[in-house]
């Protein structure tokens, strides 16, 4: 199976990969979008005439985005809506809620190296918010996405999920010493398995998912980090936010991508399968172990199991 190339890259923006693209009545979900690169996602798709909705914590930030938005692309058609992934009754409130289909389903909020917590469930707050939200969001929606019959879910994930896979055996970190990298990691390898385990149980109702690496991008995901003074990451590979959300724009929109799901992107094309980190150039590769279909169907499984206790 080769991989997918496109005329985009490092240094294209959402604007552009936008471009040309005409969503007129179809309508988009981009979680975290208040700020950072769900903003920029969800400007993108606004500009393409798309029905946007905001699903957010933060309902007042989210309504001020969706001012800005409106009216740096002219399109009213921008809405809020209140999501708190680590919230199951919130999930689940605005996935009862939808009406009508739902043609594009961003997965784009999350956390990054947080310190130690824990939700009312005790399961661990990356894991919980980065996966378990966004699994339960998709679930839900999953009916207004079938009566698209041609659905896209697109997946944020990361570089990250090098160094870490699912620990099985204690994924909450009941019994490991807390390591937020760690567990970041193993947060962002469920984004990816999630994406191919999606496609393969809904391919058939015409939805795929694909995840992605967005690059390196300064925003307030690296509240834990020391953002831009850290020095984690070389300098000639940071991106502007605006580039940072060009790789979900095309998984949302590019006509390329017409039923297909499962892989993963980085830099707006498909990157290759590594068995070792250093194997790709850096920020590109995807483990071996997140696109394992064994492993995502183990995943899945287990995020029913632990939704299913929560209820």
């Amino acid at each position: 199976m080769s991989l997918i190339k496109t005329s985009f890259g490092f240094t294209s923006t959402a604007a552009e990969v936008a471009t040309g693209v005409d969503l007129t009545g179809r309508r988009a979900v981009v979680t975290g979008a208040s700020s950072g690169l769900g903003l920029e996602t969800a400007r993108a798709l606004a500009a393409t005439g798309a029905d946007v909705v905001l699903a957010v914590r933060d309902t007042a930030a989210g309504e001020l985005a969706a001012k800005e938005i409106t009216g740096s692309t002219g399109n009213p058609a921008v809405r809020v809506g209140r999501v708190d992934l680590t919230d199951l009754a919130s999930v689940d409130a605005f996935a009862t809620s939808w009406d009508g289909p739902l043609h594009i389903l961003v997965n784009n909020a999350g956390v990054m190296a947080c310190p130690e917590r824990y939700t009312q469930q005790r399961w661990e707050w990356q894991f919980a918010t980065n996966h378990l939200g966004h699994f339960a969001l998709a679930t839900g929606l999953h009916d207004a996405l079938a009566a698209d019959g041609s659905a896209r879910i697109v997946v944020v994930s990361s570089t990250g999920h090098q160094t870490s896979p699912i620990v099985w055996d204690d994924v909450n970190f009941a019994f490991r010493p807390y390591d937020p990298w760690l567990a970041y990691g193993q947060s962002k390898t469920a984004n990816v398995l999630f994406a191919v385990e999606a496609t393969r149980r809904w391919a058939r109702d015409g939805i795929t998912a694909n995840a992605l690496m967005p690059g390196a991008i300064y925003t307030n995901l690296q509240r834990h980090t020391g953002g831009r003074g850290s020095g984690r990451v070389p300098a000639e590979l940071i991106k502007t936010v605006e580039q940072g959300a060009a790789t979900s724009v095309l998984l949302a929109t590019a006509p390329q991508l017409d039923g297909i799901g499962g892989r993963y992107f980085a830099d707006c094309n498909e990157t290759a399968t590594i068995d070792r980190r250093g194997e790709a150039p850096p920020l590109h590769g995807v483990a071996r172990y997140a696109v394992d279909p064994d492993n995502a169907r183990r995943l899945w499984s287990l995020s029913r199991t632990l939704l299913a206790t929560a209820a």
